[in-house]
């Protein structure tokens, strides 16, 4: 089988494990980055080491730029001299927060750091990124449903997404000429520790948002995973510069 790596930020819990598992599943080798919690992050390598696939963790801060240069070159020395000076194959732009604020309390502060993280960070990183990318590579954006309907609090997380919505059609479009594909991938409500976990740890959150979706429930880990590999994957060749939503029919 030919060698795949895949490089996924924000990697260490939540759908950026899961989105790794499945990579890994596919027969992705993978370098995975975390923020602050290298415990967790040496958990997941051991999982997809037990896969049977390499697995490097790195970390990372994607709220400011200042670091990505550094990070550029320890994934050039982990594709060095860890893979032959192979290049990426797929690259999964997942790390974020979610702040939950009124529009009408929303801090300057927030609204920076919601852009930092959620657009300026992952612009910039693909960028830098793009020389470590083979062509015919697929990079998948991780939006959100809150692009798309809104709910209060979210304000400023949900127009950063829906500008990331945007720029992975820019994207698909320029980089076009060397096959990369580019998609927007947009959960809905999903149970992880996401804004504190409210999901997964209100019962009646989770009934009320279940109760809106089509197929009657909120979604787990495993039903974003498996639709990230699926697009970082050759299975998905075909499809380029879309946004997908992947919440059960939420508000539809």
């Amino acid at each position: 089988m030919t060698q795949k790596i895949a490089l996924v930020t924000g990697a260490s819990r939540g759908l950026g494990k899961d989105s790794v598992l499945q990579l890994a599943k596919k027969g992705f080798d993978i370098i995975l980055t975390y923020q602050t919690k290298r415990e967790f992050a040496d958990e997941v390598v051991k999982e997809i080491e037990s896969i049977g696939q390499k697995a490097f963790a790195l970390s990372l801060d994607i709220s400011t730029t200042a670091g990505f240069d550094q990070f550029t070159t320890e994934v050039k020395n982990i594709l060095d001299t860890q893979f032959s000076s192979a290049k990426l194959d797929a690259l999964v732009n997942n790390a974020g927060i979610g702040i939950n604020q009124s529009f009408e309390t929303t801090t300057e502060e927030i609204v920076d750091l919601m852009t930092n993280i959620h657009f300026k960070g992952p612009y910039f990183l693909t960028q830098k990124l793009l020389p470590l990318l083979n062509d015919g590579s697929s990079i998948v954006n991780i939006s959100s449903g809150l692009a798309r309907f809104s709910s209060p609090g979210y304000s400023a997380y949900g127009a950063m997404k829906a500008a990331i919505d945007a720029l992975s059609r820019y994207q698909a479009l320029e980089l076009g000429h060397r096959k990369i594909r580019v998609n927007a991938l947009a959960p809905g409500a999903i149970e992880t520790d996401f804004d504190g976990g409210v999901v997964r740890d209100m019962s009646e959150v989770n009934k009320h948002l279940a109760s809106e979706a089509a197929l009657g429930r909120v979604g787990l880990p495993d039903d974003i995973g498996s639709v990230v590999a699926f697009l970082g994957s050759d299975d998905s060749k075909w499809i380029n510069a879309q946004r997908i939503e992947v919440s059960g029919g939420y508000r539809i």
